[in-house]
């Protein structure tokens, strides 16, 4: 009997230290002293070099290529590349705190470093060969940049209808097509290209290349004048009988699709971190103009109406930032579509509470409310739109469920 509760004993005490160590969180909000420190460095960038300037490069459409270059000088035009390409080796927290800081300051100069290190720069890190990292990696972390095409004009979601092809002719492929809204592509090196080798496999037939954008039969189209984000630049790129040798490839022929679908993971992240970094510049100047205006005797932040719209503000800023650090701790399809989902619409609603705050001058473009307001709607829909996000987020949620 005696041996028998001893065995009983044994087994609570394991069922209960295998209980706890189930609970056991890995997410904390809790900044590590290096993610400090990175935070720390592109703030006083960001607060020297971007924030007094971001209101012209906006208004004059002008590409920051100082800027760029600076932030290659520093490192972050590689954030998560391996030192031995000239990276810093960082992880994706660190990144999406960069893009956050940098957005804060000037929209456009965040999306385009979060666009060319999540979509182009990790890709090639993480899945390209020692020669595709020698030829579209080490460069991009001095200051070239990299690109990514996948939408097409009939064809943006629907990843797996894209209508490039790829026909393979010995050891080369040849790619004809058309991709939509290419960022960065007018001043690009190289770009990741998604083609088709056969339509019928729909996503079981996508190619992954990289292609640089010199190359023959590569045309790049006119600048999109866009809404927002007016400095950073999106174009449409043509392929015609482009060449490209079979080492071009990343992965298989046929695994194109899980690897858009990965690196979309990444930049849902990167987009979320950048609508963050939009949403607190957007409540900065709001809390910034409402001390200063004068109503009724006082100012602004002592109106009662006023004080809830900066709740509202600041409680969705902080929803959204640490739905964004969890999705860069763990990163899954479910936590990166859910940080975008919220982070975008956020960013929209806490934009929209600025301007509504500042009243007359929240519309006037001498001040920054209504750049906020243009730079936080974009979020919600490049790098997936929000439709998008809500399907996916309930599909994972039921299939954790065994609902499906």
């Amino acid at each position: 009997m005696a041996t028998i509760a001893l065995n009983k004993s044994t087994e609570a005490v394991k069922l209960v230290r295998g209980a706890k160590k189930a609970a056991v969180r890995y997410f904390t909000t809790q900044l590590t002293e290096k993610q400090l420190e990175i935070q720390k460095t592109v703030k006083f960038f960001t607060n020297e070099q971007l924030k007094p300037y971001a209101a012209k490069l906006d208004r004059e459409g002008r590409y920051p290529f100082k800027e760029i270059k600076k932030l290659a000088d520093i490192g972050f035009m590689g954030a998560c590349v391996d030192p031995e390409y000239g990276g810093l080796g960082y992880d994706y927290l660190s990144l999406a705190l960069a893009v956050e800081e940098l957005s804060r300051g000037c929209a456009s100069t965040g999306m385009l470093l979060s666009i060319h290190n999540f979509l182009y720069a990790n890709l090639v890190n993480e899945k390209g060969t020692q020669e595709q990292k020698e030829m579209f990696l080490r460069n991009f972390t001095q200051g070239c940049i990299g690109c990514f095409a996948l939408s097409e004009p009939d064809a943006g979601s629907d990843v797996a209808n894209i209508g490039t092809t790829a026909t393979k002719n010995g050891d080369h492929w040849i790619i004809n097509g058309k991709k939509s809204w290419v960022t960065s592509a007018i001043e690009g090196s190289a770009t990741v290209v998604f083609a088709t080798f056969d339509p019928a496999l729909r996503h079981k037939g996508i190619v992954c290349f990289l292609v640089p954008l010199d190359y023959e039969g590569v045309f790049r189209g006119k600048k999109e004048e866009m809404m927002g984000v007016r400095a950073a630049t999106a174009c449409t790129v043509t392929l015609e009988d482009v060449r490209v040798p079979n080492s071009f490839v990343v992965g298989q022929p046929g695994e194109g699709f899980k690897i858009a679908m990965g690196q979309l993971d990444q930049a849902r992240i990167g987009i979320a971190a950048h609508a963050v970094g939009i949403s607190q510049a957007a409540l900065d100047t709001a809390i910034s103009y409402a001390k200063q205006r004068v109503a009724f005797g006082k100012s602004l932040s002592r109106l009662p109406s006023v004080q809830d719209r900066l709740t509202e503000m600041s409680v969705m800023v902080e929803t959204s930032r640490l739905l964004t650090y969890r999705a860069a701790t763990q990163v899954t399809t479910k936590n990166s579509a859910m940080a975008k989902y919220v982070a975008g619409r956020n960013a929209a609603a806490v934009a929209d509470h600025c301007v509504q705050i500042m009243g007359g001058n929240g519309l006037s473009t001498k001040y920054n409310a209504e750049r906020h307001y243009r730079d936080a709607r974009g979020t919600q829909i490049y790098g997936g739109v929000t439709d998008i996000q809500k399907r996916l987020v309930g599909h994972f949620l039921l299939k954790e469920n065994d609902a499906l």
